[in-house]
């Protein structure tokens, strides 16, 4: 984990002054990552907020429950059709997505912020 973020890190780094400014490999580079990671983004948003009918309607399930309606009630049928729930574990699983990786972003945020102000 260590090597993977000091990778990252270096990318941002100050370039030696006798290197050319542009490299069309880095160019086509930054356009095919930046393209997967746009993809990446999408499906995990889409598998939050629309599968299924999203982790809203997930939510608004479970305040019914805590209201005093029965699983019946949502459609729950057994494990087969889940009514209301159905869908649940893709939800929940791209929202600790989601999670995981807006936490990962922020502390490498700071992590090269400290950096940079350590070296000027």
């Amino acid at each position: 984990m260590k090597k993977a973020s000091n990778f990252v890190l270096d990318l941002f780094a100050e370039d030696d002054p006798k290197e050319p400014g542009y490299d069309p490999v880095h160019l086509g580079a930054t356009v095919v990552i930046t393209l997967a990671a746009l993809g990446c983004v999408y499906w995990l948003l889409w598998t939050l907020l629309v599968f299924e009918g999203g982790i809203f309607l997930k939510a608004r399930a479970l305040l019914k429950l805590a209201g005093g309606a029965s699983l019946k009630d949502l459609g729950w049928e057994g494990s087969y059709a889940q009514g209301e729930l159905e869908g649940w574990f893709g939800n929940v699983a791209a929202l600790a997505f989601s999670v995981v990786i807006a936490g990962s972003l922020r502390r490498l945020y700071l992590h090269a912020k400290s950096r940079h102000r350590s070296a000027k």
